[in-house]
């Protein structure tokens, strides 16, 4: 896999973003954590609270967090994974508004709640997240894989389907997270049935 790291985001790209807690420390401690994070992520998806409020996952009633302003389709979403201690997006940037400015806006607001909740101050996440282009379908359907096995491949639960903190449940079960556009990793691996079989597949030793 190409593992170069690019920052100059363009229109029609897609990245695997990927970024983890300072000095490798825990950024997600709770359920309320991962959902406050993909609650942010939702916002800077230019969705509305009320959209995102119908989603459990998603929820966070009574909210008054303020990010950016983004028109939704600025970037799609792919597939996502929250670990306890890092992140992957697949995640394509569809106008000039660079994807940089979203993770920068996600994690500022993140590292805000995130400090105030457990009374500490200073970085929570790394200062350069990493950014690998996506350059053929080949490595894009690599990178899917490699996202959606993250928690299998920690021991964290045996079937990718088990975890809550992924998009794979989006693909292979009726949840449907306004957030995930589903339709490009169905087409590039074929169908469903392909998606899921490959990505069960997926060689867990194959690491970034």
């Amino acid at each position: 896999m190409n593992n170069r790291d690019y920052k100059k985001f363009t229109t029609g790209k897609i990245f695997h973003v990927y970024n983890r807690g300072n000095n490798k420390e825990k950024v997600f401690l709770d359920e309320q954590d991962y959902k406050a994070f993909l609650f942010r992520l939702g916002l800077c998806l230019g969705f509305i609270e009320q959209e995102l409020n119908q989603e459990k996952l998603l929820s966070l009633p009574y909210s008054r967090i303020r990010i950016m302003e983004t028109k939704k389709n600025s970037f799609k979403l792919h597939s996502f994974c929250l670990m306890s201690n890092h992140f992957h997006f697949l995640i394509e940037q569809e106008t000039d508004l660079p994807i940089s400015r979203l993770i920068s806006k996600l994690c500022t607001s993140y590292a805000k709640y995130f400090n105030k909740k457990y009374k500490r101050v200073g970085h929570v996440f790394q200062d350069q997240f990493k950014a690998v282009l996506i350059e053929s379908n080949p490595q894009l359907m690599w990178v899917s894989a490699y996202i959606h096995m993250n928690p299998v491949k920690d021991n964290i639960v045996k079937e990718p389907e088990n975890y809550a903190w992924s998009s794979y449940k989006d693909f292979i079960e009726n949840r449907n997270l306004p957030i995930i556009t589903k339709n490009l990793l169905i087409e590039t691996f074929g169908d469903l049935e392909k998606f899921k079989t490959e990505t069960l597949n997926f060689d867990a030793k194959d690491a970034l």
